[in-house]
């Protein structure tokens, strides 16, 4: 874990603190659980932004250039 300084308006900072206790969080699992739930939000916004600019055309470009051998350890295999 690492500590970090924030500057946040009183007003959203005593909102904050109000939410984490009323649901029995400290103050600290709060922000890690909201920051948490940003970048995962953030994360699938940039995904599907990078997903519409792909085709099933390409995508059958790479995967005719991976050849169709069988693994050298099959036990790396996810199945």
């Amino acid at each position: 874990m690492s500590a970090i300084t924030i500057e946040i308006p009183n007003s959203i900072l005593k909102k904050v603190e109000e939410l984490a206790a009323s649901g029995g969080f400290s103050l600290e699992q709060f922000v890690a659980s909201a920051t948490s739930e940003k970048l995962d939000a953030m994360l699938a916004d940039y995904l599907e932004s990078e997903s519409r600019q792909g085709s099933r055309a390409a995508f059958e470009r790479v995967m005719a250039a991976v050849p169709d051998v069988e693994p050298i350890h099959p036990d790396d295999v996810i199945k």
